[in-house]
């Protein structure tokens, strides 16, 4: 028996009822057409009291009621459900689109799975004369009806993936006084493995830009576990955060040959004095006033190395009117590397230092970068 609210609950999680055409859904129902030559294909979803097709070729109907959809019955079936002539079996032979049109005489469906093992719809196979699949035929069937499931539930991870990357953003900014701080992130797929974070804890103002090596959940996942780490017993200091954050992920991630580089600064905002570790990132600059360039140098290795050198503390000022700038490597993708300081000086005349992170964004999406963006920036107002 199947426990309809379950299963109805399994195929709501999935967040793909009505939802617009998935060329990768319709790239498996049309080589489902070609490889068994039928005429129709579809993938059906059993909802409360209907059919619905995420994906059809040969037919027009989306919505069937689920009293005269034959995908209903595929549902409570543990493999595939095959008819090879629907004339001829008693339960499907009465049905209007049996006796009227499209006249069908051959159905073929194989129940498609949520993540939680929950039959949700079946993929489906039909054609207008009686058919014989062999066992070959039922074999490459079900693969294809899994391939189904494994696009299906991709939806589903897109939208934890969602929720993991607004966990890597803070939900607001602090504006210390006599600063403006800006930031953004643009992930190159569903979910960043870069995350930048910015906290005022009385007169110190922490920013932290880390980049986990990967793209995608995995490396968001470990993005995130750095950053809530980061934000754990906040008393500690800038070298023992870095230090303990280090220490887990050899613990954690140090076998999976992962690492992640990471720039994380104090600020006093009283004095304009930085205090930083740059562990193996090397992409933080302090722009002058004067329109000059300082390079901050790493002060160690990524984190999660496993070679045992520790870290230590640089110091910079910020002088009225400088901003210190931080961006993961995506951004590299994104300039002229012949005269990236020149390219960068561009965008802060044309737009501003305020303005530069939103364009930097934007020129991400329009060129298509292929990996994450991350940039955070920090000035010191004249």
């Amino acid at each position: 028996m199947i426990d309809e609210a379950r299963r109805q609950a399994a195929l709501d999680s999935l967040n793909v009822l009505d939802t617009p055409s998935d060329e990768r859904v319709d790239r498996i129902t049309r080589l489902a057409q070609e490889i068994f030559g039928v005429p129709m294909v579809s993938v059906n979803l059993i909802d409360r009291d209907r059919q619905w097709s995420k994906s059809s070729v040969g037919l027009d109907v989306t919505n069937v009621p689920r009293e005269e959809a034959f995908c209903s019955t595929t549902i409570y079936h543990s493999d595939s459900l095959i008819i090879e002539d629907l004339q001829q079996d008693g339960p499907f032979s009465q049905s209007q689109y049996v006796t009227g049109d499209p006249n069908l005489r051959f159905y073929a469906g194989h129940p498609l799975e949520a993540p939680g093992g929950e039959h949700v719809g079946a993929l489906c196979l039909l054609d207008t004369k009686p058919r014989h699949l062999s066992e070959d035929d039922r074999t490459l069937f079900r693969d294809l009806a899994r391939w189904v499931q494994t696009e299906l539930a991709h939806k589903q991870e897109l939208d934890h993936a969602a929720v993991v990357q607004r966990a890597l953003s803070p939900a607001q900014l602090p504006q210390p006084a006599g600063f403006t701080v800006t930031a953004g992130s643009a992930p190159a797929g569903s979910v960043a493995g870069d995350f930048y974070d910015v906290a005022l804890r009385e007169d110190q103002l922490r920013v932290t830009l880390a980049d986990v090596m990967g793209k995608g959940i995995g490396a968001g996942i470990v993005a995130s576990a750095i950053r809530a780490s980061m934000r754990t017993a906040p008393d500690r200091s800038l070298l023992a955060t870095v230090s303990e954050i280090d220490e887990l992920l050899e613990q954690d991630i140090g076998e999976l040959n992962m690492f992640a580089t990471l720039f994380c600064a104090d600020i006093d905002t009283t004095t304009g004095t930085v205090s930083y570790v740059d562990g193996g990132h090397s992409l933080s600059f302090i722009r002058r006033a004067d329109g000059s360039w300082k390079h901050l140098d790493s002060t160690g290795l990524p984190l999660a190395m496993r070679m045992g050198d520790p870290h230590h503390v640089g110091t910079v000022h910020l002088e009225p009117g400088d901003a210190l700038m931080i961006c993961s490597d995506g951004v590299l993708d994104l300039l002229d590397l012949d005269d990236p300081f020149g390219q960068v000086d561009a965008v802060l005349t044309e737009f501003g230092v305020d303005g530069a992170v939103e364009e930097t964004l934007r020129l991400t999406e329009r060129m298509k970068a292929p990996d994450d963006v991350t940039v955070a920036v920090v000035r010191r107002d004249a």
